[in-house]
């Protein structure tokens, strides 16, 4: 990963157009190619940013251009640089799910149909190089689907979904693999953010599924 601390200006150019005037900003380049442009007010949220894959290209002078596979340009105007270092972090050993998360998961892998007539599963925790997908299935048409589920659904949930699909998409056995963003409660940003990626998003009732267990186990 790379920090950078600089005074810079920053413009977005693709389906919208945004601008931030010069201040001093936190610039992240990580490893899986995404930049992330930060403030110090914002909590973890970045005030712009490029999800991989994209180019970053450092031209003349002191100006960063970052392209993604769409067209879309991010272009940092550095004016002062304050801080610039880099560091290898290696492999993630990735979240740790709680209780509720892990449960959801086995409902719903055991109870797939939930998520639409004819849909079967082919795997809990599907191993990728940067992670495990928490269920990979397929759908009634036999088009696969990979299915990330969390607790709360945020912006964060959606991009690591977007990650997968990524890999996926590129294993000819699986392609094309469309996404399932399912949680208790998906927050609007999320909602918004997935349906502009074309990922589907399905709210998940713990007691519900807990229920459909239940009958399931008794006998009588």
């Amino acid at each position: 990963m790379r920090l950078v601390i600089a005074r810079c200006s920053v413009d977005y150019a693709g389906r919208l157009t945004a601008h931030l005037p010069s201040a001093p900003r936190l610039i992240l380049v990580k490893a899986d190619g995404s930049v992330s442009i930060h403030a110090d007010d914002r909590a973890y949220k970045p005030l712009n940013w490029m999800s991989p894959p994209c180019t970053l290209k450092e031209g003349d002078g002191s100006v960063w251009t970052v392209v993604n596979k769409a067209g879309e340009k991010l272009i940092i105007t550095m004016e002062e640089v304050l801080h610039d270092s880099s560091h290898e972090l290696g492999v993630d050993p990735g979240l740790i799910k709680d209780g509720v998360e892990a449960h959801l998961q086995e409902l719903l892998a055991d109870r797939i149909e939930t998520l639409g007539d004819g849909y079967t599963l082919i795997r809990r925790e599907y191993p990728t190089a940067i992670g495990p997908v928490d269920i990979l299935c397929r759908d009634a048409d036999g088009a696969t689907v990979a299915v990330e589920i969390k607790r709360r659904g945020e912006i964060d949930g959606v991009e690591q979904l977007t990650r997968y699909l990524e890999l996926l998409n590129r294993d000819p056995h699986l392609a094309p693999v469309r996404g399932v963003f399912a949680a208790q409660e998906i927050k609007p940003q999320a909602r918004v953010l997935a349906t502009d990626r074309g990922i589907g998003c399905v709210v998940l009732d713990y007691d519900a599924l807990r229920g459909i267990e239940d009958d399931k186990l008794r006998l009588f």
